[in-house]
């Protein structure tokens, strides 16, 4: 039954296509892997964390029977592709979505783990395991062999005295870890991590960010660059939008320099809400910037925006596909007052300009050095 379930599975509300799959030969080697301990599992015991569409999710739940399900994906796409799935199969009371926290795997006994890309999201995902699951608890951690290292055994071995590496498979495999560290041979440090940075025109901002977010507490290049830029940026904006948000950094600069522009900041990934949330609480505009967590800018009401800042992403999963940026694009546009601006950054290799023109309106140049592009775009 469970290949049954898992072959119906869809991406849905994310971006589908022939080179894009729901369901991967990770997903059923964990699923296998963890077949002993999940048939033992009682009720209510068994946490999954990082299914990307629900594979791990239903596939215990259609295999196993298991109830009482906890669930956590970093996505908002992937939660309501989860629950799309299990309304069609009809497992839809199987599960619970809920924050990645202290109750997420409190008593877990089984924990179905989709390795993160990141090491510092597995440090901060075992850590909170190791802290909070039952003593008993087994952790399965699989992933692709192209996206593993070696680096996550030693990282899954900080928090569990047990890690083995089992056999490969389609490409895949999976890493057992159990019998968590007593606290005091546990690495210390908290989440989310902290870290100040001096920032084009004098201003400084700390950035805080959890082990899922992207490029961590550091300023990636291309946000730099965009950066230099802020006064250029729509001078009688009073609304802004920094959409796909991140750690927040671009919404707490422009709180910061602009006093009175109200600041609203979106994105998908429940590590980049939670981390910018903390960013602009660290910098005092907490009050002027609103983060919310949004499949791009649903929820953000149309022709409400003066200004939107964007530096989008590019890859979906491990694929390389340009329906991620048109579709950011789009919802821009959407949200965006007729005159307003979108300021966006990007890779020069892909030629986004185009597609601004197309989707947004009359697009310029601002600015464009050895790896990245600067547009500012104009809502018709």
């Amino acid at each position: 039954m469970t290949d049954d379930v898992l072959d119906t599975l869809r991406r849905a509300p994310d971006l589908e296509a022939p080179n894009l799959f729901a369901v991967d030969a990770s997903d059923r080697l964990i699923l296998d892997e963890a077949a002993p301990t999940l048939a033992e599992a009682p009720a209510g015991s068994v946490v999954v964390i990082g299914d990307q569409y629900g594979a791990l999710t239903l596939g215990a739940a259609a295999r196993f029977g298991t109830t009482g399900i906890r669930t956590h994906q970093d996505r908002l796409t992937g939660e309501l592709a989860l629950a799309a799935n299990a309304e069609r199969v009809g497992l839809a009371g199987a599960f619970e979505s809920l924050p990645l926290g202290p109750s997420l795997v409190a008593g877990a006994r089984v924990v179905l783990l989709q390795l993160p890309r990141s090491l510092e999201a597995l440090d901060e995902i075992a850590g909170l395991i190791a802290e909070h699951a039952d003593p008993r608890v087994v952790v399965v951690a699989g992933g692709r062999l192209k996206h593993m290292s070696r680096t996550m055994n030693d990282v899954l071995g900080r928090y569990f005295a047990s890690v083995q590496a089992r056999l490969a498979r389609q490409k895949s495999r999976v890493l057992v870890a159990a019998d968590p560290l007593p606290e005091d041979q546990r690495p210390g440090g908290a989440w989310p991590a902290r870290e100040r940075h001096s920032l084009p025109g004098g201003r400084s901002v700390t950035v805080c960010a959890h082990g899922g977010a992207f490029a961590g507490t550091s300023v990636d290049i291309g946000t730099r660059f965009l950066l230099e830029h802020l006064g250029q940026m729509a001078p009688d904006a009073a609304t802004a939008l920094d959409l796909g948000c991140g750690t927040g950094l671009l919404a707490v600069a422009l709180a910061q320099s602009r006093p009175s522009l109200r600041v609203t900041a979106t994105d998908e990934s429940f590590a980049a809400v939670t981390s910018a949330q903390a960013t602009a609480e660290s910098n005092g505009v907490a009050d002027r910037v609103t983060v919310l967590r949004a499949d791009a800018a649903t929820g953000v009401p149309d022709a409400s925006i003066d200004l939107v800042v964007l530096n989008p992403p590019f890859h979906v999963g491990a694929a390389v596909h340009p329906g991620l940026a048109r579709r950011l694009f789009a919802d821009a546009a959407r949200v965006l007052r007729p005159g307003g601006e979108l300021w966006a950054v990007w890779n020069s290799h892909l030629m986004y300009r185009p597609t601004l023109e197309q989707v947004v309106g009359p697009t310029r140049q601002a600015a464009r050095n050895a790896k990245f592009t600067v547009t500012v775009s104009t809502r018709r």
